[in-house]
């Protein structure tokens, strides 16, 4: 299968899961603002919202936003414990910070600070509330390693991917003793540390390309 990506996206929560389950995926790198594929080819052919991440299906097919993707992936495992098994209430609790991640953390507090066209007095606003919401996190996890408990679920590597936006946001973690240590509890999964290794590989290649 091949995962439509992109550096700093929130492809990343994807491909950690792929690699926490044992499942290769071939990562295709998109330059979201141009909407183009490596090969120069318009990237809406593939996902005609334009978004990433999306991921093509044995039978061609495409599955697009990275919660049901996520989900997907670890339902090919049904063994494993990133997800819990469908109709339990383990599961609709791991849907639920899923959620949460997607619409609220990184939607609504991350999008504005990160998207070009939003009012420079609106800044203010969308920063308090990421501030906000990371002091709720941070009394979350004061309870528990993980979001819903002792283990490591899909809903961490989306949570992980989100908040670790504000290192390109120069927001300052240190009064949130219990986010920091979650943080350095997922970087250091093995998934994580491959992940990021691709990321930062693809993002020297760009780098090198543009500059020559």
């Amino acid at each position: 299968m091949k995962l439509y990506h992109e550096v700093r996206g929130c492809s990343l929560a994807v491909d950690i899961v792929a690699r926490e389950l044992g499942i290769p995926l071939e990562l295709i790198w998109v330059d979201v603002p141009r909407k183009l594929l490596p090969d120069g080819t318009d990237y809406y052919k593939i996902n005609s919202k334009g978004q990433v991440p999306s991921l093509e299906l044995p039978n061609g097919e495409f599955l697009s936003e990275g919660a049901v993707i996520m989900q997907y992936l670890a339902d090919m495992r049904p063994n494993s414990d990133l997800c819990a098994p469908a109709g339990t209430l383990a599961r609709y609790r791991i849907m639920e910070w899923m959620s949460f991640v997607a619409s609220d953390l990184h939607k609504g507090c991350f999008m504005p600070l990160i998207k070009k066209v939003t009012p420079d007095d609106y800044r203010p606003i969308a920063r308090q509330l990421v501030m906000t919401r990371l002091k709720w996190l941070n009394d979350h996890l004061a309870d528990g390693d993980y979001l819903t408990g002792p283990t490591f679920t899909i809903a961490d590597a989306h949570c992980y991917t989100i908040v670790m936006w504000t290192e390109y946001q120069n927001i300052d973690l240190s009064p949130w003793l219990h986010l920091q240590a979650y943080l350095q509890r997922i970087s250091r999964r093995e998934s994580v540390i491959a992940a990021k290794a691709a990321e930062r590989a693809e993002a020297e290649r760009t780098a090198k390309a543009t500059a020559s």
